[in-house]
């Protein structure tokens, strides 16, 4: 990163405290990496979910105070009676033979639960367990540290880092169901980049080879609360999460891009100046932003009439062509395609038929 380049975010972000990340939001920026706004707010730290309210388009996601203490509820009980339950997932789940078990909760140090002295123990524990200089099978909430955009976020999972034979296996703990062998997709999906942050930061601690690109997921069976597991690789979020987070440490080149004066402090300016401002950024709006990305409904009205608010396939299918009435125009030949346009004009034009044939 440029000398200059953090200077100049902090002015963009203004006397706010820089937004502090989680896993959640390290995995959310896989969601959209070639999103340019995206990515120079979180840079700058900005706290989009205040920005987006400032601005009169607030998120409309998040968890439940409900969906949270089932959670909670069903991680307890997934890790009651001496994690028996868990270790019988992980005898089915690995294949392995289990004959010792050796847990240690990280939630604090000899009684401190400083986020510093909770990381430093938590190294010394995993490097203990991997170089086998300590019988640890189970560690329970460590505390993970990955560096985002410049920046050391501490990750506070609610995961077990199992260990056996030399290699870490993540644990996530989820209360959605599997029902019938089957999960919401969506639901899986982000488990998987989010498990993917740990797997990540476990990796830069330990080595690639400590740790295995397969997450255990564990969640409620049918329609009870009985625990099964299934095994998820997260190869394929790997490569997308350390891509993004080799974009935010260049950040330099989107930055370069903006005015030198481009602020977004919320306290001083009006929400017209704060548009103005967003509208210097690049956004790069998908429909699956909606999940994930604060800034979503005002990029999605914003991109009102654009083809990006059909989707990511659809935008990629018609290519240089950036409007929805000009993706009618040259499906109807109202419209000269040009060079750029000419591929997705034919392909628009045998769709127009197909349909009039079927409407006939």
């Amino acid at each position: 990163m440029h000398p200059d380049t953090p200077d100049r975010l902090r002015r963009m972000r203004g006397a706010a405290p820089a937004k502090r990340h989680n896993a959640r939001t390290v995995a959310a920026l896989t969601g959209n990496p070639g999103c340019a706004r995206r990515a120079v707010l979180d840079a700058a730290g900005i706290d989009k979910d205040a920005l987006a309210r400032r601005i009169g388009f607030p998120a409309k996601f998040g968890q439940s105070q409900f969906a949270i203490t089932r959670g909670n509820t069903f991680e307890a009980q997934v890790k009651a009676n001496g994690y028996a339950e868990l270790v019988r997932l992980m005898r089915e789940t690995l294949d392995l033979e289990i004959t010792e078990v050796g847990a240690k909760d990280l939630n604090e140090v000899g009684g401190n639960d400083s986020q510093e002295l909770r990381h430093v123990g938590t190294r010394q524990a995993l490097e203990a367990a991997v170089d086998g200089r300590e019988p640890l099978t189970l560690l329970d909430h460590p505390l993970l540290r990955l560096d985002v955009g410049g920046n050391d976020v501490y990750l506070e999972p609610d995961l077990v880092a199992f260990h056996h034979d030399g290699v870490m296996h993540v644990v996530e703990i989820k209360s959605f169901a599997i029902i019938d062998d089957r999960a919401d997709a969506g639901k899986v999906a982000a488990a998987a980049r989010q498990s993917a942050v740990y797997v990540l930061a476990l990796r830069r601690l330990l080595g690639d080879d400590k740790v295995s690109h397969e997450v255990v997921l564990v969640c409620p069976k049918d329609f009870s609360n009985r625990p099964t597991a299934v095994k998820i690789d997260v190869r394929k979020q790997l490569i997308t999460l350390d891509h993004q987070l080799s974009r935010l440490a260049r950040i330099d080149t989107l930055v370069d891009l903006l005015p030198d004066d481009l602020s977004l402090e919320l306290d001083s300016h009006s929400p017209e100046q704060l548009l103005t401002a967003l509208s210097e950024m690049e956004p790069r709006y998908a429909p699956a932003c909606l999940a994930s990305c604060e800034m979503a409904y005002f990029c999605r009205d914003e991109s009102a009439g654009c083809t990006s608010i059909l989707g990511t396939s659809d935008r990629e299918e018609l290519g240089s062509v950036e409007t929805v009435a000009r993706a009618l125009d040259l499906a109807r030949g109202y419209a000269e395609p040009s060079v750029e346009e000419t591929e997705a004009a034919a392909m628009l034009q045998a769709t127009a038929r197909i349909y009039a044939t079927v409407a006939a």
